[in-house]
């Protein structure tokens, strides 16, 4: 069986919101909504035609496809500056000490400050996989051709990179930071929130949300064991930022609490090691994993494969590589380690 990871465009509309009903909330960028996933994959029609090579406000959608069979089994998406049409507001979690000499104690409180610092910033995010295919290395496949992505259009992406990781969701698909913190203020759910936010933006947020500091510690017990707690099933994808070279510097999600990771953009490792290279031949049997993408914007396309570079900067890949990526000798291929 193989993959591929290619760009999405408007007759994916079915596979994705077949996915969107899977992802059990807390998924804000693949909500379980025609008209919202239509305007998303018409966005990211628009950013696969733009063509101006420069940093501008789009969405770049791709899809994981079987080639055996055509299948949708998976998504991701690029942000390539947050925060432009409406602000990006996260939680920064911070201290502030205070000291008092007549009791000769000092104090030490954690306080949670709605910011837009991370704004501007590019984001990869998006990222699901159908539940029947969360084995062979499929997520690695979706999670890296992102880097791949920006290597091969790296003028349209800012210098700031982010990921945002859901939060801790119960069993009731209820968020306990949300109920512990916005859900204060809002007289909503956190399933009704965040759908509005899915569908609607979070302008609401902006107009209602208090904008002094919030004291950790005046917060239940519930909502303090989930901050900065990635959502079980995320905590492999936070392992493989991190081994990319992102890093959770205090960032929050402003509605579950889940970590921000953040990271610059050339200081990404998949996206510093990517290589570019002319294609030598496509019946390699030996060489090293690799992941290979070819293609410009709407022709993008990367799946696994097995390389060898060449000392003459030539690449040669194996038959299936070459067959999932549709190249051939002479044609160009970017490629990154396993």
């Amino acid at each position: 069986m193989s993959f591929r990871l290619r760009a999405a465009h408007i007759d994916d509309l079915e596979h994705l919101y077949e996915m969107a009903k899977l992802t059990g909330g807390g998924f804000t960028n693949l909500p379980p909504d025609r008209a919202a996933l239509t305007k998303k994959l018409e966005r990211a029609d628009a950013a696969f035609s733009r063509t101006e090579d420069t940093l501008g406000d789009d969405v770049f959608t791709l899809v994981l496809e079987n080639t055996e069979t055509g299948q949708v089994r998976g998504t991701c998406q690029l942000f390539t500056q947050v925060g432009q049409q409406w602000p990006f507001y996260s939680y920064r979690l911070n201290t502030l000490t205070q000291h008092s000499q007549e009791l000769d104690r000092t104090v030490r409180a954690e306080l949670l400050s709605l910011v837009t610092d991370l704004e501007g910033s590019s984001e990869v995010g998006g990222l699901f996989l159908h539940p029947g295919e969360r084995a062979g290395g499929l997520g690695l496949l979706l999670a890296r051709s992102r880097y791949l992505f920006i290597a091969m259009h790296r003028a349209r992406f800012a210098d700031r990179i982010l990921a945002e990781l859901r939060g801790v969701i119960d069993d009731r698909g209820g968020s306990p930071f949300w109920d512990g913190v916005a859900g204060r203020f809002f007289g909503m759910t956190f399933q009704e929130a965040d759908y509005f936010n899915a569908i609607n933006g979070n302008q609401f947020i902006a107009d209602l949300m208090p904008k002094h500091p919030v004291y950790v510690a005046m917060l239940n017990s519930e909502a303090r064991k989930v901050i900065g707690v990635p959502h079980p099933t995320g905590r492999a994808a936070m392992r493989m930022l991190e081994k990319e070279g992102f890093a959770f510097e205090g960032y929050l999600d402003i509605f579950d609490g889940g970590p921000t990771m953040t990271a610059r953009t050339d200081q990404v490792n998949s996206i510093r090691e990517a290589r570019r290279a002319t294609i030598s031949a496509t019946d390699l049997e030996g060489g090293e994993r690799a992941l290979v993408a070819t293609g410009h914007l709407g022709s993008f396309r990367s799946a696994y494969g097995k390389r060898i570079l060449n000392e003459d900067g030539s690449i040669a890949i194996d038959t299936a590589c070459a067959d999932a990526l549709d190249v051939s000798a002479g044609d160009d291929v970017w490629s990154v380690a396993r």
